[in-house]
């Protein structure tokens, strides 16, 4: 008897979440699995992109697998532009005019930079930070630079920011908001990194925005103008305002699509056999103090890992649990688990202990009528994951997360500890409220 043919399971995307999804996948089944990627020949670590422009490392330190490995696992590897998806006759459509049959496709097609229609945001000298091709276009587009201005205070912003100080570039932010990443972090955290941002001899414009982008004759970026008249002569301006869906080719097709891809509990689209992950998917009804468009490494990890076990017959709901995430701020690391808003409502009350150096701080969120602890942002404190994520499960009381902090400290053996600093701290602020 002749074998059936075996499932060819295609996947749009070669990030963390498309390639997560690829290798469990395998561990799991002996299907047929193509991963296709306009972006870059393998799967690289983009969260160390920065670097390799700062000359930390090379290009190929930040392959986390060796090239055999693909081969090795029957894990194919394309290089193609998808420029549409039949998802009748289930083809997709190269822009090369070569097609590809699938049987169930998974689309992880990650994010691209915010455009909001400013004037001049096409020119030469402007551009985001996402992929490959941005990080080449920067050392293209930094060659003679001297002055560079950065639209937006985020991660990649700051990023973006260290990467150009080790070039002596002169940095200039223009952030909304009273404080750097105030729309996320509450208001004396924002006030830290905005601190610590300029002691890295960065400009940083509060309350600023972006009028328009100044062209030189050549088409070039020279100047921006902002919100109140002022303007900033540049040769680089860093559009970091944010990401969105990477869904620009699916917008005429039979898939719902909201900000994102609309997927429900499992990562099912509105068309059997077609799945969304990371970046560019939306869930229709996300868990409780979860966003429906989460654009971050873990959650992206975790998808890829779930949507697995569904494609290989274990079906599987998704459900990261306590949210959680980490990022750098120049020198200071910041790590973040469960709830802690940016501006508290009634149900929240913040706790805020900082070094006199200013470049450690913790900010802890409670329920004030019940004591409840919902979480933590940490700066310059490294902090264990598991232990806050099973006090939130737990739903510890802030006593309890206070006098058993030394627990969750992670740092390095001869680190200064803090512990007992907040918790007097805490005990005094008590007293005073």
């Amino acid at each position: 008897m002749s074998k059936p043919n075996k499932k060819h399971l295609v996947i749009i995307g070669n990030g963390i979440s498309g390639i997560t999804c690829a290798r469990h996948i395998r561990k799991n089944s002996d299907a047929k699995i193509t991963v296709i990627s306009a972006e870059s020949d393998y799967f690289f670590s983009r969260t160390a992109l920065m670097y390799v422009y700062m000359g930390h490392m090379k290009w190929n330190h930040l392959k986390p697998y060796e090239d055999w490995f693909w081969e090795k696992n029957r894990i194919e590897l394309k290089k193609a532009r998808v420029d549409n998806i039949d998802f009748e006759t289930k083809t997709l459509h190269f822009s090369s005019g070569e097609t590809l049959n699938y049987d169930k496709l998974v689309l992880a097609t990650g994010s691209v930079y915010n455009k909001f229609g400013w004037e001049g945001q096409d020119l030469k000298g402007v551009q985001g930070l996402i992929s490959k091709q941005d990080l080449e276009l920067l050392e293209e587009n930094t060659q003679s630079c001297k002055k560079a201005v950065i639209i937006g205070g985020g991660l990649i912003g700051v990023e973006l920011a260290e990467m150009l100080t080790t070039r002596n570039i002169d940095v200039t932010f223009l952030i909304r908001e009273e404080a750097f990443w105030h729309n996320v972090l509450p208001l004396q955290d924002a006030k830290l990194i905005s601190q610590h941002v300029r002691s890295h001899g960065v400009t940083v414009h509060h309350e600023t925005e972006l009028e328009k982008i100044v062209s030189d004759e050549n088409g070039r970026v020279k100047a921006v103008i902002t919100n109140s008249g002022e303007e900033i002569v540049c040769q680089l301006v860093g559009l970091c305002a944010g990401v969105s869906p990477n869904i620009g080719f699916l917008k005429s097709s039979a898939l719902e699509i909201d900000r994102g891809i609309l997927v429900d509990e499992f990562l099912q689209t509105n068309i059997e056999d077609v799945y969304a992950i990371g970046d560019c998917a939306q869930l229709r009804q996300p868990q409780s103090h979860r966003k429906p468009i989460e654009a971050v490494w873990y959650a992206g990890r975790m998808m890829g890992e779930t949507l697995a076990q569904t494609l290989t017959g274990n079906k599987m709901r998704y459900k990261p649990g306590n949210w959680f995430n980490s990022a750098k701020f120049f020198d200071i690391e910041y790590q973040t688990y469960g709830k802690v808003s940016e501006i508290p409502g009634e149900d929240e009350m913040h706790f805020h202990w900082q070094h006199k150096d200013n470049t450690k701080a913790i900010t802890i969120a409670f329920d004030p009528k019940s004591n409840k602890f919902l979480g933590i942002n940490t700066f310059g404190i490294r902090m264990r994951h598991p232990v806050f994520d099973r006090w939130l499960t737990e739903g510890k009381k802030i006593d309890h997360v206070l006098t058993n902090l030394k627990q969750a400290n992670f740092d390095p053996e001869f680190y200064t500890p803090h512990e007992k600093e907040i918790f007097k701290s805490f005990k005094e602020n008590l007293k005073k409220a």
